[in-house]
C-alpha cells in the first residue's frame, strides 16, 4: 500500500475529506496549502513525517511504532 492509499484510507475511515483536512491543517498551522499540493506530495511520496504527524493529529489518530 502506498502512503497515498494509506492516508486516504485513514481519511475515509474517520470521515474526513481531503478538502476538510487541508482546511483544518491550514487553520491550525496558519498556512495556505491547497488540496492539490497535498495530493501531489502523497502521489510522489514526498510528504514529510512532520506533515503526516499533523494529519494524524487532525483526524484523531496516533502513530504507533510497535517493536
Amino acid at each position: 500500500m502506498t502512503i497515498k492509499q494509506e492516508i486516504k484510507s485513514y481519511l475515509a475511515r474517520t470521515g474526513w475529506s481531503m478538502t476538510d483536512l487541508v482546511k483544518a491543517l491550514n487553520e491550525k498551522h496558519n498556512r495556505d496549502d491547497s488540496v492539490q499540493n497535498l495530493s501531489n506530495k502523497l502521489s510522489r511520496g514526498t510528504i514529510k513525517y512532520k506533515e503526516v504527524k499533523e494529519i494524524a493529529d487532525i483526524i484523531g489518530a496516533k502513530i504507533n511504532w510497535d517493536f
